[in-house]
């Protein structure tokens, strides 16, 4: 869905993540969506429990990848709050003992 990652050599924001917490909203309410019709077409309690069993292996795989898309977003997110004010301070400290 074009969720920026840190990949991409974009900064990490609030708003990347605040993105990456939507997409995953959205594909999660279109994918039950998609399960209550199945369900609803089920025409015998072992074609409603198939149904039911795939949604929700299918939903356990997606909410692990996408708490680690996160999880990573939040990481680098840290890490850019961390070193990047020392970035500078290494270029200053160079430039000073010239």
């Amino acid at each position: 869905m074009g969720a920026v990652t840190p990949a991409d050599n974009w900064p990490v924001s609030i708003q990347t993540i605040g993105n990456a917490y939507r997409d995953y909203t959205k594909r999660s309410l279109e994918e039950t969506g998609s399960f209550v019709e199945k369900l609803m077409a089920a025409r015998s309690f072992d074609k409603a429990i198939e149904v039911q069993t795939e949604f929700a292996r299918q939903a356990y795989a997606n909410f692990v990848a996408e708490s680690q898309k996160i999880c990573e977003l939040y990481s680098e997110l840290a890490k850019q709050f961390i070193f990047r004010p020392w970035e500078g301070f290494g270029a200053n400290v160079t430039q000073t003992r010239r």
